[in-house]
């Protein structure tokens, strides 16, 4: 499966387009890596031994990184400075980390950053129109995952200048841009730059493992190897958010940034390893680009994945019932035309008949974009309820800026309608699959949360979040449990 030591791709850093031209490619390998601490030596201490696999992949991936003698290593890593809605890159000449925190302070790496790759990128990223900068860092020091990165990188290169990216809560689409903002840059200085993405798969691979089980792990795990086996890197963008959340991985929007690296060109992809002895995914995965297209129209894996994007968001809005075509068309007309509608007679009995409380989600390519409810009914009509809910969820939520216009069409709905609560006398009555809780003191502090939500796994993870949402501390303050259920509309 290996490559000998030193054997390179055919002409790595040019290649005939399809017009026939040699084209430089500044892109010249890509990998991912995973970034468990133990497989250190010193952090390990012997343990790292039960994932000799992913060891030896990675030395591989060092050894191909050597051969390839790129100038500037890339590295995207989850852990190094990471916001909802910025792209952090490591700003300054050098940074230096180590693992002092588990145990092992001797095992320290130095990253000498190249800033005029970082510049180029940032001027880039703001013509396009994203996010991102080198504004804001919380710590300078480099995080683990890119410190294993440069763990196995020099054993056997060394010379080299790095980029260190964070991830954001951004799009897929975002990620995939920003990639592919650090490329271009990387064209117009005429560098030659591997890209190494940073992460792990699932951590909920095992039941006694250090964050137990969801069956989403294994099928999210199986999903993206398959993926980086094949090479379908336009289905590492168009994972399903729900499968990534609720298998707890963390290198998913990594790979997608090193996907928009390699927009427009050819790859060969090669799983090196895959194991999960300890109850997190680790894989190890090269892509060699073996043609950098001049007309890359075959390799738009961007224009790909949102055709495959609009035309799941068209069959779900097909789909959507009653109660989640009345959220829609509230928030809607009120966003496009500020106007509350009223809930005509194509409104079933269900919805002019009775009363309930309810919430009302928005999500955008998976990530939560206002959520407002009422615990109990306020309004005349469940309909009426859903509608000033629905304009609510838009315009009112204080985590986000008021939907615009142009967002409408993207948004996913769901409708959760709220049974009365119920009292209970502890912890032990509550599912988080069956039951939303609410956390509540005599003073009027409270909070909720709903089940079924995706990473709310256990009772003592949704105690913790709904009383947080309250101010309500569980160790100190007296509080109360209720528990209620929901008819979920999608």
């Amino acid at each position: 499966m290996f490559m000998p030591d030193g054997e390179l791709a055919p002409d790595v850093n040019r290649n005939i387009g399809a017009d026939g031209r040699r084209h430089a490619m500044s892109i010249v390998g890509a990998f991912v890596m995973p970034h468990p601490p133990l497989i250190i030596p010193d952090v390990g201490r012997g343990r790292e031994k039960g994932i000799q696999a992913t060891i030896d992949a990675c030395d591989e991936v060092g050894r191909r990184i050597a051969a390839l003698k790129p100038q500037t290593i890339v590295i995207s890593s989850p852990h190094a400075t990471m916001y909802r809605d910025y792209f952090h890159i490591s700003p300054g000449r050098y940074a230096r980390g180590d693992f002092g925190m588990y145990r092992a302070p001797h095992a320290a790496y130095e990253a000498q950053y190249d800033m005029r790759l970082v510049a180029k990128t940032c001027a880039l990223c703001k013509r396009e129109g994203l996010s991102a900068g080198t504004d804001y860092e919380r710590d300078a020091r480099l995080d683990h995952g890119t410190m294993i990165a440069l763990h196995f990188i020099e054993r056997h290169y060394k010379g080299f200048e790095v980029v260190r990216l964070g991830l954001s809560g951004q799009s897929p689409a975002d990620h995939y841009r920003m990639g592919r903002c650090v490329r271009q840059a990387a064209e117009q200085l005429g560098r030659r730059v591997v890209w190494l993405a940073s992460g792990d798969l699932s951590h909920k691979l095992l039941e006694d493992g250090p964050y137990g089980f969801a069956p989403e792990g294994p099928q999210f795990d199986k999903r993206i190897t398959d993926d980086f086996a094949r090479g379908d890197l336009v289905d590492v963008l168009a994972i399903d958010p729900s499968l990534a959340e609720r298998a707890a991985e963390c290198g998913l929007r990594s790979f997608m940034m090193m996907v928009g690296a390699l927009d427009g060109m050819e790859v060969r992809s090669e799983l090196l390893s895959y194991e999960g002895p300890f109850g997190v995914g680790y894989g190890v995965a090269a892509f060699t680009p073996v043609d950098a297209c001049a007309n890359a129209a075959h390799t738009d894996r961007l224009s790909a994945y949102l055709a495959l994007r609009s035309d799941e968001l068209r069959k779900r809005k097909e789909q959507e019932d009653a109660f989640v075509r009345l959220a829609r068309l509230s928030l809607e007309t009120f966003v496009r035309e500020r106007r509350r509608i009223e809930a005509g007679e194509d409104v079933p009995d269900e919805l002019k008949n009775t009363r309930a409380g309810c919430f009302v989600s928005l999500k955008i390519d998976g990530a939560l974009r206002g959520c407002i409810g009422t615990i109990e009914p306020t309004r005349d009509t469940l309909a009426m309820e859903i509608c000033a809910n629905a304009i609510s969820a838009g315009t009112r939520d204080p985590r986000f800026l008021p939907v615009r216009v142009e967002e409408l069409d993207e948004l996913v709905y769901d409708v959760d309608v709220l049974t009365s609560p119920e009292p209970i006398d502890d912890a032990s009555a509550l599912d988080p699959a069956r039951y939303g809780v609410i956390v509540s003191c005599a003073d009027g502090r409270r909070g909720l949360l709903l089940p079924d939500l995706d990473g709310v796994d256990t009772v003592e993870e949704q105690l913790r979040i709904a009383a947080q949402k309250g101010r309500i501390d569980l160790d100190y303050d007296d509080y109360r449990l209720e528990r209620f259920e929901v008819v979920r509309h999608l």
